[in-house]
């Protein structure tokens, strides 16, 4: 870790915590925080504007944490209609020369759509949201500006890092001013992608890299006579690339569908294809691939990227923390890059804010690398066997890797044909794009991850049946997992959903109307003790109608039971029924979670799941990944 000479630098900021990036998580972060009352400084080397769409989906708990931080209904607003985006298709092409060519292959439900919606509707009272992240980032910089006035500086980098005993002294250099000053900062997050922090730190990363290369480009175009009008996701399996060769989104804005007036194709590359800057010429690979040879297209920038999946060693350094991308890297299958991203925020968000209000010791700060490392490994490895889910339905058409076109579209011509063999290939199709639920119905993995050791008491009680399950989510009250989402009636006939009534500050507790007055009494009691606030929810009665008793049998608690929440939440304890001291039972708990360091995981058994999810997508050697913008957005 090195920094610029003290005596020559100027010492301009001190500041509770220093954000560096401006992406996803480093905003979340510090919109987190702002609700708490904590202020900091953050720092992005960009001027805020993005180029290329990036990230698009957003999950049901990301829209949880986006309605905590004031930006939800900003992003609903700008979100495709309902009926115009849940569906994901495969495609020959858009349009072509024969009846092969624009032939759909196969279609399903996605995010939380069509058949979906009532599983999705059990998780959470948020909706899954589709927005490029060029429109998120705006969103959550302007709030994050009005949040933090001065607070949040563009075009500001990270050039030198020192850690001491009071925190961080970080180095910066002003691009626009062309000036370098030093802030110092009791805490710093990381969350620049991995440009700078992790070197600084001498932080690894584990997992496959240059797994695929692939040229995504963004264009305007009129696709409306050729386009699925109900898919926002279109897949292309062609014989060029022996399967799949290109997935064609939908961008918005205003109109969706085939109506949509701007749109990104992303296509594999071999290792040794030419890559061209050239917009008449990347236009002309776009008309290539959709079919439509006199199609009107004005690239607006393209990007080169490689497939990778990897996790950092350590995700805390004294008292820096990785967040986002500089943490952990996806492949875009799944969707699930920004979405960890946003829910570290939300994690290492209260924690920080816990600690430096008081009410937690710093131990509580040793739980984040723990929890959210575990489910980065987890989702990196779904991430990666998702982008291996597209080869079999090519692979099922009698695609293969070497054949030419013309001996590609013979087979495609089989595929397609009134002919027991054709009718075998098709069954057997349908069978591979079926197994690609597991990408884009992946419920359980979006929104049923838990903790299994961290700021919580584990209550020895096994994880729901079917838990390993990418796509089957149980609602439960388990330690450790999201809390259940449970429509309650208030007093005025409306409805509101006790994952809406945890507290943003300290750990709620949930009780039944019939005890409410002894926890209350042992609330109060247990919060002057732990120096933590206890909010109570009392469920049932008048204020919070719960029809069917439905909370108490989903949680799996008595009449004198409880559950402990935090504030990202998740379950921290669970009693059955009442503990014959209350207030000591409650404060012995409230101590622990908020005070004591858990114990260090027992191995990286993700990382095996991660190397071999990578080594079964590898197509080959790749080349040195760059990214270069044709022309301005």
């Amino acid at each position: 870790m090195t920094s610029a000479p003290r005596t020559t630098t100027p010492l301009e900021d001190d500041v509770q915590v220093l954000i560096v990036g401006g992406g996803p998580a480093g905003l979340t972060t510090a919109l987190e925080l702002a609700r708490r009352g904590v202020r900091g400084l953050l720092i992005e080397r960009r001027d805020f504007s993005t180029h290329f769409p990036r990230a698009h989906l957003l999950n049901v708990r990301t829209m949880e944490t986006f309605a905590d931080v004031g930006v939800a209904d900003a992003i609903y607003a700008e979100s495709p209609p309902e009926d115009r985006w849940h569906r994901v298709a495969w495609y020959t092409s858009l349009a072509g020369p024969t009846p092969l060519h624009g032939k759909r292959i196969g279609y399903l439900p996605a995010w939380g759509g069509g058949p979906d919606g009532p599983r999705y509707a059990v998780a959470s009272p948020r909706r899954f949201a589709n927005l490029p992240q060029r429109r998120v980032d705006r969103i959550l910089w302007e709030r994050a500006d009005r949040e933090w006035p001065e607070g949040i500086r563009a075009r500001t980098e990270l050039v030198g890092l020192v850690l001491d005993g009071d925190g961080a002294v970080a180095t910066v250099r002003d691009l626009a001013a062309e000036r370098t000053y030093r802030i110092r900062a009791r805490f710093v997050v990381a969350a620049d992608g991995g440009r700078t922090c992790p070197e600084l730190l001498g932080i690894e990363v584990s997992g496959p890299r240059a797994l695929a290369d692939v040229l995504s480009v963004f264009f305007s175009a009129d696709l409306s006579a050729y386009a699925d009008p109900e898919a926002l996701l279109t897949h292309f399996i062609q014989p060029e690339g022996g399967g799949p060769v290109g997935a064609l989104l939908a961008l918005g804005p205003g109109r969706w569908g085939a109506e949509s007036p701007q749109w990104s194709l992303g296509m594999r590359l071999s290792p040794d294809a030419p890559i061209s800057r050239n917009p008449d010429t990347l236009a002309q690979r776009v008309r290539e691939v959709l079919g439509v040879p006199d199609l009107d297209v004005e690239v607006h920038a393209a990007s080169h990227w490689q497939y990778e999946g990897v996790v950092a060693d350590r995700f805390r350094v004294g008292p820096v923390f990785l967040v986002g991308d500089a943490a952990h890297r996806h492949p875009p299958t799944g969707g699930l890059g920004l979405n960890t991203a946003v829910g570290d925020a939300a994690n290492l968000g209260w924690k920080l804010a816990a600690v430096l209000s008081g009410q937690a010791a710093e131990g509580l700060l040793d739980t984040y690398e723990p929890e959210r490392r575990q489910v980065a490994l987890r989702n990196v490895e779904h991430s990666l066997r998702n982008a291996g889910r597209h080869a079999p339905i090519g692979a099922a058409m009698g695609l293969r890797k070497g054949m030419t076109p013309e001996e590609g579209w013979a087979e495609v011509a089989i595929w397609a044909s009134d002919t027991p063999e054709g009718e075998r290939r098709r069954a057997a199709t349908e069978r591979a794009v079926a197994h690609n639920a597991e990408d884009y119905s992946q419920l359980n993995i979006e929104a049923g991850f838990c903790y299994e050791t961290g700021a919580l008491v584990p209550d020895d009680t096994p994880p729901p049946a079917g838990h390993d399950s990418p796509t089957k989510f149980t609602p439960c009250a388990r330690p450790g997992h999201h809390v259940p989402h449970v429509w309650l009636s208030a007093a005025d006939g409306s409805k509101i959903s006790t994952s809406d009534l945890v507290a943003p500050e300290g750990l709620t507790l949930f009780v039944s109307a019939d005890d409410a007055p002894a926890w209350e009494q042992a609330a109060r009691a247990a919060s002057s003790v732990a120096g933590c606030p206890i909010p109570v929810v009392v469920i049932g009665g008048t204020a919070l109608a719960d029809s069917g008793e439905t909370w108490a049998q989903v949680c799996g608690v008595g009449a004198s039971g409880g559950v402990l929440v935090r504030p990202d939440r998740h379950v921290a304890w669970r009693t059955v029924e009442a503990p014959v001291d209350r207030a000591t039972a409650l404060a012995e708990v409230v101590i622990r979670v908020m005070n004591d360091a858990p114990p260090p995981p027992e191995s990286d058994a993700g990382l095996g799941g991660i190397a071999e999810a990578g080594e079964a997508l590898r197509t080959g050697r790749a080349r040195e990944a760059r990214l270069f913008t044709v022309l301005d957005a």
